[in-house]
């Protein structure tokens, strides 16, 4: 199977006449939605004077039986941000505890919501320090969020280490494992999700449509768990949210494996060669499982600004950059090129 890019790569090339020649901020998939994925969104717009389902039904099936759960162990939303929203205001009267940097929905939507945010650093390898955001838990805290991928780093904890964290954290304190770029992890490194939630009622995963799959515009999240957790997050869900064109997209991606398979594997052997030529250029980024690279300060968010290239800048310096567009890489190669030595 061949797959190539748009030409040339619309959602990076984003600015013209203006300073700015890429905009690779969002960690936004290159490829336009697969043709029958168009196809059948279009579909449904003939009867677009309707409303769509009260409270959705027909998404929350479809995604239960792809991840062999039960339906109402699923909850839907506008992306993963708004079924994030929707948690906290299930869970709004305590305090979050999450790693610093992360990604940066968090502490917007925690000031929404009310809820203080305690922020724990990143160990010395970029990852998420366990330990420390174990020890950050105490009668306050009301939800703590792991991401895997981790954003904006790319680096995925290991599964016993996760394993081992859920057994620790005290059962009344929900954890969130924030999977949004799962599909982009080695088959290795994927955990039985399954599995976990039959041991940690306090556990929901959640994932989206928004970038293995392409669909950002269209704003499909899920979250998943069990019992009386997962009830009070459906209990936040908003009537006549979900359109009928977001369980036609699913169904869909679904029935585009193969193409889509095809799509993720070019993302990360574009990500690697990408992250392989920059440290041929001293930019130490860290190997990532997602679909962006962070290229660590300090100068580099800099550098790619001058260059005319968009990405999410960082306190020190460094940046997050979405993979996957080869012009786009190559003109982060240039602009970086010369910055170490």
């Amino acid at each position: 199977m061949t797959v190539r890019l748009a030409e040339p790569s619309v959602p990076s090339r984003r600015f013209h006449g203006t300073a700015a020649l890429f905009d690779l901020s969002l960690s936004e998939n290159p490829f336009p939605p697969l043709p029958s994925v168009v196809a059948a969104v279009r579909d449904t717009l003939a009867s677009a004077n309707r409303y769509p389902e009260f409270l959705p039904e027909r998404l929350p099936r479809l995604i239960a039986e792809r991840l062999g759960v039960l339906a109402d162990e699923v909850v839907v939303g506008a992306g993963a941000t708004g079924v994030a929203m929707q948690i906290l205001r299930a869970l709004a009267g305590g305090e979050i505890v999450s790693s610093t940097p992360t990604f940066d929905g968090y502490p917007i939507m925690a000031e929404m919501a009310g809820m203080p945010l305690v922020s724990v650093p990143l160990d010395p390898a970029g990852q998420q320090d366990l330990a420390a955001l174990r020890r950050a838990v105490h009668r306050r805290t009301a939800l703590v969020v792991l991401c895997r991928p981790h954003n904006p780093t790319g680096t995925v904890l290991d599964a016993a280490a996760v394993r081992g964290f859920l057994a620790a954290i005290p059962r009344r304190v929900p954890v969130l494992l924030d999977e949004a770029y799962a599909e982009f992890l080695d088959p290795a490194d994927r955990l039985d999700v399954d599995g976990l939630l039959r041991r940690h009622a306090n556990l929901l995963v959640l994932r989206t449509f928004s970038k293995a799959y392409g669909l950002a515009g269209l704003r499909i999240g899920y979250c998943v768990g069990r019992g009386e957790l997962i009830a009070r997050v459906r209990g936040q869900q908003l009537p006549f949210g979900t359109p009928a064109a977001a369980a036609a997209a699913v169904r869909a991606c679904y029935a585009a494996d193969d193409e889509l398979r095809a799509r993720v594997g070019h993302i990360r052997r574009e990500r690697e060669e990408l992250r392989m030529s920059l440290r041929a250029c001293w930019i130490d980024a860290p190997v990532s499982q997602a679909n962006f690279l962070y290229l660590p300060g300090p100068g580099v968010a800099t550098a790619l600004r001058r260059a005319g290239i968009k990405a999410k800048p960082y306190p020190d310096g460094s940046a997050r950059i979405t993979v996957g567009d080869p012009t786009a890489g190559l003109a982060v190669h240039t602009a970086l090129a010369g910055l170490r030595g």
